[in-house]
């Protein structure tokens, strides 16, 4: 049997006193530059919103401050390279952890396209629906309405993030891309003006730890693996690679599309990494 988060065992351990401690002492400084950032997002975006509409052309460097702050404050080492597409589109990555919310907008202001669930997360819920994001229902009855949305946005210049993959995983695998929301690329409007970036995110646990370290998948606690990180005593990496950008309009379909963003996705992966 492949692995798949499904079917796919997530131990949770408790953790001890230093854990904990370590975990206040990163989370205390973090939970003030995100919920005072937060408030101050807030009294700018109506104004914003009253002379730009929807286009927000200066609340998401604040968000983008936030990521770029939880990297500095946890500890864990970031790296980029290639370079980010300045055209109109979308970024397509695959899916690890929460963590990826920060990962993606440290060298790139965009708006993710998130599963709706996460709009009810303590804190990150609120930070995603403050900065834009688009919440949907990965059910097959809304996948017009949800295309719609992203037709829209796409229409005002939004660089939109999603994650293929449709779940995150164990930060060691990459799954089968799914290609219901790449059809929005190929409203006739759109077609031949957008091109789809595919981004490689690889972590590197700490010295000493699992491999999967900062994976975060199946029925695993949200607040349980929050700890485990924010607490760990030394921290590992975190390493995003954009490809070059593939234009929408030399591919005939979505899954013709999806398949090639997974390929190049995969390929940028460690070796051990690119099968499932």
């Amino acid at each position: 049997m492949s692995w798949h988060p499904d079917n796919a065992e997530a131990p949770q351990p408790p953790h001890d006193a230093a854990t904990f401690l370590r975990f206040t002492i990163r989370a205390i400084p973090f939970g003030i530059v995100c919920f005072g950032s937060l408030a101050v997002l807030i009294l700018l975006r109506y104004p914003e919103r009253w002379i730009y509409g929807m286009r927000r052309p200066f609340t998401p460097y604040l968000t983008q401050f936030v990521c770029r702050a939880f990297f500095a404050i946890t500890g864990i080492r970031f790296a980029a390279s290639g370079v980010p597409m300045k055209t109109r589109g979308a970024i397509i990555a695959n899916h690890s952890s929460w963590i990826d919310i920060f990962t993606l907008h440290v060298t790139k202001r965009v708006y993710y396209v998130s599963k709706a669930e996460v709009r009810g997360w303590f804190g990150i819920g609120w930070l995603a629906r403050a900065t834009g994001t688009i919440f949907i229902n990965r059910v097959r009855g809304e996948a017009k309405q949800h295309e719609e949305v992203l037709r829209d946005r796409l229409t005002l210049g939004h660089k939109l993030l999603f994650f293929p993959e449709g779940t995150s995983t164990d930060a060691m695998h990459v799954l089968p891309f799914k290609t219901t929301l790449f059809a929005a690329f190929f409203d006739p409007a759109l077609r031949d003006i957008l091109s789809v970036q595919p981004v490689s995110v690889i972590y590197r646990a700490p010295p000493g730890k699992e491999a999967e370290f900062y994976g975060w998948w199946g029925e695993m606690s949200f607040g349980w693996h929050l700890i485990k990180v924010l607490g760990a005593a030394r921290q590992g990496s975190v390493e995003v690679i954009y490809h070059p950008p593939l234009r929408v309009a030399d591919y005939p379909d979505r899954k013709a599309l999806a398949r090639a963003s997974e390929d190049v996705v995969r390929q940028g992966m460690p070796e051990e990494r690119r099968l499932l």
